[in-house]
């Protein structure tokens, strides 16, 4: 209780009570530090105290990766809704139309095209908002469309992954999207481009046994965990104690299975210049 609900009368009481969005104040999940959400903005929603990379939704990605913000979203293709009528706490297809309200996009892929630093590419964004950035039949019907159109293009095709792995609610039609996936990836580099692919925290499960890890180059956020299974359960498997780091991006890069740690503030540039290397197109004038 304060003086404001002891003595301020109800109807002054009201007047002066101010509603506060919840997102206001946005708690840094490692430090705990308390950042205003429009300072994560603006900083690509890198806490600026601690460096730590919170999920970035993916039309801040795209803006932030495009020459000036400006780029083209692609249809993605249509799939069966719901193929195995699954069904738990609420019908699968509810819960679908959830999420799409939830974050705004179709599904947990987004499909974009446009010029970066003069270079243009064919870019995929996996969102972990949408059901854990799951792998279902859209998301992989995303990702082998967005290759083709990378390979009609005669464009580099780049990757940002985050997921928990296949979709459940969709059983072997899910687990269908790695093979399928696969098979993109050896079309696009059977065209000679590049595939490039940005492992974003998390990159676990079938995504991580599939098309994340079968770039041309591989490129991570910092702190991102990157692995198939937990590591909880492979220390159970094994029974030993796992190294430090074990399944960070850090760990991953000193130990050769990612090429390069690169903050979020410098994804740009990097991409820009790697993709300029590999299609060996000119420097970028100063």
């Amino acid at each position: 209780m304060n003086w404001i609900s002891n003595v301020v009368p109800p109807k002054i009481r009201s007047f002066l009570k101010r509603d506060t969005p919840e997102n206001l104040w946005v708690k840094c999940p490692e430090s705990g530090a308390l950042v205003f959400h429009k300072d994560l903005e603006a900083n690509l929603f890198v806490v600026p105290t601690s460096g730590y990379h919170m999920r970035i939704p993916p039309k801040a990605r795209l803006e932030a990766l495009f020459d000036d913000g400006a780029y083209d979203s692609l249809p993605l293709p249509e799939v069966a809704a719901d193929p195995l009528k699954f069904r738990d706490i609420k019908r699968y297809t509810d819960r679908i139309k959830d999420y799409r309200a939830k974050t705004g996009v179709y599904d947990a892929v987004t499909l974009a095209a446009g010029a970066l630093q003069g270079t243009q590419v064919t870019v995929a964004v996996q969102d972990f908002e949408f059901l854990g950035g799951s792998l279902g039949m859209a998301a992989g019907e995303a990702i082998v469309s967005g290759m083709f159109r990378a390979i009609e293009k005669k464009t580099p095709f780049i990757i940002f992954t985050a997921s928990g792995g296949a979709r459940m609610q969709e059983g072997m039609f899910s687990l269908m999207q790695m093979p399928r996936t696969t098979v993109a990836v050896e079309r696009l580099k059977a065209a000679k481009l590049p595939y490039i692919v940005v492992l974003t925290n998390p990159t676990t499960g079938g995504v991580t046994a599939s098309y994340a890890m079968l770039g041309d180059i591989h490129i991570a956020e910092p702190g991102a965990v990157i692995g198939f299974a937990g590591a909880r359960v492979i220390e159970q498997t094994i029974r030993e104690r796992l190294p430090q780091g074990f399944q960070r991006a850090e760990y991953l890069r000193q130990h050769g299975m990612v090429d390069m740690v690169v903050p979020r503030a410098d994804m740009r540039e990097t991409l820009g210049r790697i993709c300029r290397l590999l299609t060996k197109a000119p420097a970028q004038a100063a």
